[in-house]
């Protein structure tokens, strides 16, 4: 008689193979050898620190030049990868509601001068003020976020921004269509919770409310401290004249003397930051310009409103005098309950960033110093591949705890990198969809004595000259000239 463990091990190993099947169904061009590589940087001891070094790897059964073929010239059918993710078992929160977050990676290529379609990344160096902009490729990752202190999260799409492309308009055309999966394969039905999307600072959340608004989601977005609102316009008088306004009294964040009370005040105690005061503030909206990506704008401008929420916590971990947090929310009308589950959620989207970490140091995604941005989105979709594979096997694998290591605080909850040390053995166990390599020979290569003198084009990083010359707000702007101490 199987027991119910037994039978839980069975149903998740059954799903794993199943997941690999349609990985493996994914590969058209090179198949074989992007299958192994996969299987490589699952199973190699230790970060991965270099591309090449992943071919001596025992799971890789090709050499070094089918690593790198299968790299620049492979094919992966990502739309069918797409909805493979979306029909595996999505995490939840308490009440059902799936929330998701999204947010942007870069893959950081100063020194590639001959690689294309580079764009400048915003990346924050040490120390304060440190910010500089780096030439690279920026990716846009959508995932699903977990209830509670974890470093998993499931990753469902990633897509690279582009120097010309508008970063909202592809944030929202990204959303939509990972909204759209998830309604397909029944992950969201009719009378579900709405979804709810979270977003940090830097996104325009009230455009994308705007752009998404006939989807069953709500959106989160964290503002700047010095943003300016309005409260809606009272109700207009009997026998005023004039046009009627369109927004009411001004809400400075960075002036709380003049805050209105709030319509929604919560007080909850925490283990970590002491106790977290929220206060609510409903039907708060923008004051919105022609300009940016509402210069062509059809008709009157839109108000968007939403309810704008202040967090305050009695401590932070190292700063003595913890500044407040506002976020916007695209709902209105929202109860106690709903204000202190937004916050929340909120807290969990930094868990997106323990993913990318795990991305970058560990399963190595920006090692290769590649040159084509169609074989970076080809690696990426292979760490994406690898990283659901570990989530996957999160129940299976075998804690290989190392001497100094801290057990984990509860059965089951390994972290991504303590299940990739384990997974090699269960690698054996698994569907092993890709075929054993045909003996054969190294070709020719170069002719002694020659050289190329084919000489790569250096295009230009970020925007081209002609483009921004032809759009009025992007024209430079007369700036005082200070007089030098």
């Amino acid at each position: 008689m199987i027991s119910v463990n037994d039978a839980g091990r069975s149903a998740a190993f059954g799903e794993l193979s199943e997941f690999r099947q349609d990985f493996y169904a994914s590969l058209r061009w090179r198949a074989d050898a992007l299958f192994e590589l996969a299987d490589a940087v699952l199973c190699v001891d230790g970060p991965v620190t270099s591309l090449v070094g992943l071919s001596l790897a025992a799971e890789h059964r090709r050499g070094h030049g089918a690593l790198y073929d299968a790299v620049n010239s492979g094919m992966v059918e990502v739309d069918r990868l797409r909805r493979a993710l979306a029909g595996l078992p999505l995490p939840r929160g308490r009440d059902g509601r799936i929330v998701l977050t999204v947010d942007v990676s870069p893959w950081l290529r100063p020194d590639a001068a001959t690689a294309e379609q580079r764009s400048f990344c915003h990346v924050y160096g040490r120390g304060r003020g440190a910010a500089q902009m780096i030439p690279g490729w920026a990716y846009s990752f959508v995932a699903v976020l977990e209830t509670g202190r974890s470093s998993w999260t499931a990753v469902l799409d990633a897509v690279r921004i582009g120097p010309l492309e508008d970063a909202t308009e592809v944030t929202a055309g990204q959303a939509r269509e990972v909204v759209d999966r998830l309604r397909e394969h029944g992950r969201w039905c009719d009378g579900d919770p709405r979804m709810m999307i979270v977003f940090d600072a830097g996104y325009d959340v009230t455009r994308l409310a705007w752009l998404l608004h006939d989807l069953p989601v709500d959106l989160v977005g964290r503002l700047r401290s010095d943003r300016v609102l309005y409260l809606p316009a009272p109700p207009r008088a009997p026998g005023q004249l004039g046009r009627p306004a369109r927004h009411g009294g001004v809400f400075d964040l960075d002036e709380p003397a003049r805050h209105p009370a709030p319509a929604v005040a919560t007080v909850t105690e925490t283990t970590r930051y002491g106790a977290a005061f929220a206060d609510a503030w409903d039907r708060a909206h923008p004051r919105l310009a022609r300009r940016g990506g509402w210069a062509e704008h059809v008709g009157p401008l839109p108000i968007i409103e939403g309810t704008v929420i202040r967090l305050r916590v009695g401590r932070l971990p190292g700063d003595r005098n913890p500044k407040p947090v506002w976020l916007w929310v695209s709902a209105t009308g929202l109860t106690a309950s709903e204000v202190d589950r937004i916050w929340q959620a909120y807290l969990r989207r930094f868990d997106v960033e323990h993913t990318f970490r795990l991305f970058k140091q560990t399963l190595g995604w920006t090692r290769p110093r590649l040159r084509d941005p169609k074989a970076a989105d080809r690696w990426t979709w292979l760490i994406i591949a690898v990283h659901t594979q570990l989530r996957l096997a999160r129940d299976l694998a075998t804690d290989l705890r190392r001497p100094w290591e801290r057990p984990p605080a509860k059965p089951g909850r390994l972290t991504p990198a303590r299940v990739r040390r384990g997974f090699r053995n269960l690698q054996p166990k698994l569907a092993q969809p890709a075929s054993a390599p045909k003996p054969t020979r190294p070709g020719p290569g170069r002719p002694p004595g020659s050289r190329n003198k084919h000489v790569r084009a250096h295009p230009p990083v970020g925007k081209p000259q002609h483009q921004n010359a032809t759009t009025s707000h992007n024209k430079p702007q007369k700036v005082k000239s200070q007089a030098q101490p």
